[in-house]
């Protein structure tokens, strides 16, 4: 069956957990799944919940209704909802690597009415190491079956898909501040990254010296002072929605000494990372 997908093994998650034990009920994950090396189309697909898919590499097609057909690349991701007919899938010969999440409940409505704009269009995000990341970390709260991290991962979800609207709003900017976001959404995206100022600054063709005065025009911190500040806010959203040690929360955001990341933590936060968690997460 699977090889009718994918000649890859893929995964699927879908988590048997009764609606009565979840606490938040206006928004739930009802399955997820990664599909590397993707091969099969679809044709006059129609689906009875809301999935949102990404698409991190490869390259095909997406068609609402029979109309336009859009095209689709490595750094896309478009929606599948209910009442619509769909056509989409590889290009004949191809193949992508996709991640979708399935999800239900009102709150997709107030996505719809307020930021998730243009359901039916295919939009552009940066596909790198931290997006992957959030997403696996997704895939381990789905997979667990415990109905908290459930909870979790329907937040999460919530707030990936808000960030992946935001990327293509700044990315589409072009005045100054537009500009500045896309330097602060990129150090953003590269906190789970050893810094690389020669890396970020390239990557926005200016000087580090330039990087280094935007950074510090928008913020008020050092470049330096910035990123622990935003690793600091990323430290405590682990903290609270995961049970990782402090030493392994330290090693992903690119801390090699345990000790040193707890001795930042605690001084912007005012507290180490195990109290935080203590008192904050109870």
């Amino acid at each position: 069956m699977d090889y009718m997908i994918s000649p890859h093994p893929i995964r699927v998650f879908n988590p048997a957990v009764e609606a009565t034990r979840l606490k938040i009920k206006s928004i739930s994950v009802v399955g997820a799944g990664h599909l590397p090396g993707r091969t099969l189309q679809r044709a006059s697909a129609v689906f009875q919940q809301w999935a949102f898919v990404v698409i991190t590499g490869g390259a095909g097609y997406y068609q609402v209704n029979r109309g336009e057909r859009q095209r689709v690349e490595a750094g896309s991701w478009f929606c599948l909802f209910p009442g619509t007919e769909f056509n989409y899938g590889p290009d004949a010969g191809g193949y992508w690597d996709e991640y979708y999440f399935t999800v239900e409940g009102e709150r997709v409505g107030e996505w719809l009415r307020d930021w998730l704009l243009s359901p039916d269009q295919v939009k552009r995000v940066s596909v790198d190491d931290t997006l992957l990341h959030k997403m696996e970390l997704m895939f381990m709260l789905i997979d667990s079956g415990v109905p908290g991290n459930l909870d979790r991962a329907a937040l999460q979800l919530e707030s990936l898909l808000y960030e992946l609207v935001s990327w293509e709003d700044k990315a589409e900017a072009g005045n100054r501040g537009g500009f500045v976001l896309q330097v602060i959404e990129d150090i953003g995206r590269s906190l789970y990254l050893p810094l690389d100022e020669v890396d970020i600054a390239a990557r926005h063709h200016i000087s580090v010296s330039t990087l280094r005065r935007v950074i510090h025009e928008y913020s008020g911190y050092p470049l330096n002072e910035f990123i622990h500040r935003l690793k600091a806010a990323e430290a405590k959203n682990i903290l609270l929605n995961t049970e990782m040690s402090v030493k392994e929360i330290s090693e992903m955001l690119g801390y090699k000494d345990m000790f040193y990341f707890s001795r930042v933590f605690k001084r912007i936060t005012g507290v180490s990372p195990r109290d935080y968690r203590s008192r904050v997460g109870t």
